[in-house]
């Protein structure tokens, strides 16, 4: 059995990392711990087999987005043969609470760039069903004056889609407001 001490530097902390590092270990069978340090680095206690740990090793430095691994100091130390699961150290609660903010910001703002692309298509949308609206407009209206009350009718239901539409704009107006704000708190 081999046990080392692994220093990782880099954006390791706030973004999921520790969790990444323990379910690896997991995967793998290594015991140990993984704690975040005050200087924003993460120390890495493993022990295992030889070949695993070397495993182990290469997945510290290459964990996934948003996290980045710049170096991986390890130095060999004694097995502490007593430890028999990997597990979280954890830091004090308002450290582990912008921990879990943090990363949930990071997610948060990979999928922020993803509604941006539908935001644009919402953009496309909307301008086609203005034009859709025009078009329709024009059409009830011949329809009005050849058929009376069917025509009103639907007139009132065109009118209250256009309303639920602009109402639905203004909610998402409103929520992207909304979620600005929760970011802005998140990141102070």
């Amino acid at each position: 059995m081999r046990a080392f001490v692994a220093r990782v530097f880099g954006r390791v902390q706030r973004v999921g990392y520790r969790r990444f590092v323990l379910d690896s270990a997991q995967e793998l069978g290594v015991a140990g711990y993984v704690r975040n340090e005050r200087d924003g680095s993460v120390t890495v206690f493993a022990q295992g087999d030889e070949v695993v740990l070397e495993r182990f090793v290469e997945r510290l430095k290459s964990p996934p987005p948003p996290a980045q691994v710049r170096s991986v100091d390890v130095r060999d130390v004694a097995p502490k043969p007593r430890l028999k699961y990997f597990v979280i150290k954890p830091s004090p609660l308002h450290e582990e609470l912008q921990e879990g903010f943090g990363a949930m910001q990071s997610i948060f703002m990979d999928y922020w760039g993803e509604f941006r692309d539908y935001r644009s298509e919402f953009r496309d949308f909307r301008n086609e069903f203005r034009e859709f609206a025009k078009r329709t407009d024009e059409n009830f209206r011949l329809v009005l004056a050849k058929y009376g009350e069917i025509s009103d009718k639907l007139t009132t239901i065109l009118e209250a889609l256009v309303r639920e539409s602009r109402e639905t704009r203004e909610m998402l107006i409103e929520s992207l407001r909304l979620l600005r704000e929760v970011l802005e708190r998140v990141s102070r």
